[in-house]
């Protein structure tokens, strides 16, 4: 096995002996930096519109911690716990500074990809930051 790869490897077991602190494996799969690609079930004439939005949104998982950012508002951070896990769908309650709880719906389509579940079927679907 070349060198690299034995590094590579080496790295990824210390990152997830780092993260394993988390209480469930969901957690473990969310941490990190998720950002906006585009959207689905969007209508045709607000896809252009939506889309961009889209690329200017992002997640950031860090711990029990969740900060949103979403374009033309200010970013907010939470504390956030799992409420339900079927399959790939995760709802989780978001508890904001001002002690009001939000649920959201994510579907985890595999560890590079997730879908957060607006409203009326709609998605955006968003990928991990890769530095």
């Amino acid at each position: 096995m070349p060198k690299h790869r034995i590094l590579h490897a080496l790295g990824g077991l210390v990152g997830l002996l780092l993260v394993s602190s988390c209480a469930h494996p969901a957690e473990r799969a969310l941490q990190g930096r998720w950002e906006g690609q585009s959207v689905e079930n969007f209508d045709k004439d607000a896809i252009a519109g939506a889309t961009a939005w889209a690329r200017g949104t992002s997640f950031e998982f860090e711990g029990r911690r969740l900060t949103v950012s979403v374009p033309a508002k200010p970013a907010r951070t939470g504390v956030y716990e799992l409420v339900e896990i079927q399959e790939r769908h995760v709802t989780l309650s978001v508890l904001d500074s001002t002690g009001e709880a939000d649920e959201m719906e994510l579907i985890v389509d595999d560890e590079e990809s997730l879908r957060w579940v607006l409203d009326e079927g709609r998605t955006l679907v968003m990928a991990r930051h890769k530095p």
